[in-house]
């Protein structure tokens, strides 16, 4: 029996708007290990959008309780959202476009300048990087993996309406292959749009021309091998701009559970 297309609900909006009536939608692939990198992220979106957002967390957990997700977790698997964030589509309600991007992801940018960049004629838009890490190992000691298109699905453009992603079911997700799903093996070549590097820029890969800052500096940054929230990273590149949006996400969430305690007082 087909699983039943649900309406993503909302979880957060942009600069205290109201919610409107079509906010576009991130959904954010969340791991209970990287809670504090996920708000992050969500305060890193909602702080800067000019355009109304509703950011979602993919939880393993609520998948499985509500029949959508049954895979094993296999041992390459450094996530649990290495599979779920392919139901983005489905989760979206096969409409619109809408984002998928890991939590790992520090936005210094607007994300209206890369909604900007949405292209009717691809089924999914992504930065196309040629990314073969040389560590064995990655976060908090997972096993490192290489492949085609490696990290192309970190942060995803998804055309939801496209008839081609209607085979996002969570039939197919929890039953095809990691490269059939990673590689956007539904999909020819020519049905994948790109976006410039900046917006999933590669921490200890991709580097800021200091020629062309504007154009190379990054709008999101992507901690891949792992971010400050974890010991061994702590001093990693871009570190200070991660630590510097926690301490202000920290600060507002103090502030509001304040608030809260006073207005029950």
């Amino acid at each position: 029996m087909a699983s039943p297309i649900p309406s993503a609900h909302p979880n957060g909006t942009a600069n205290g708007n109201p919610p409107p009536s079509d906010p576009f939608k991130i959904f954010v692939g969340y791991d209970p290990r990287e809670d504090l990198a996920f708000e992050v992220c969500r305060h890193s979106i909602l702080k800067r959008s000019t355009v109304p957002v509703e950011v979602v967390p993919i939880r393993q957990p609520d998948l499985r309780r509500d029949g959508l997700y049954w895979r094993d977790r296999g041992p390459t698997e450094s996530t649990e959202f290495s599979f779920t964030r392919f139901l983005t589509p489905f989760l979206a309600g096969f409409s619109g476009w809408a984002m998928f991007v890991d939590c790992d992801f520090l936005y210094t940018a607007d994300i209206r300048e890369l909604t900007d960049l949405i292209d009717d004629r691809y089924a999914l838009m992504c930065v196309k990087h040629e990314y073969a890490p040389k560590e064995s190992t990655k976060m908090d000691g997972a096993v490192q993996t290489v492949y085609p298109r490696k990290n192309w699905s970190s942060m995803v453009l998804y055309n939801c309406g496209h008839p081609k992603n209607r085979v996002l079911t969570p039939e197919l997700v929890n039953s095809q292959t990691g490269a059939y799903l990673h590689r956007f093996m539904w999909l020819d070549d020519d049905e994948i749009g790109e976006v410039p590097f900046v917006w999933n820029y590669l921490v200890g890969h991709n580097r800021v021309d200091e020629k062309d800052r504007e154009g190379t500096f990054p709008r999101a940054i992507h901690y891949t091998m792992g971010g400050p929230w974890f010991e061994a990273w702590k001093d990693c590149e871009f570190a200070e701009l991660w630590l510097g949006e926690m301490e202000e996400y920290l600060k507002e969430r103090q502030k509001k559970k304040t608030a809260e305690v006073t207005a029950d007082a």
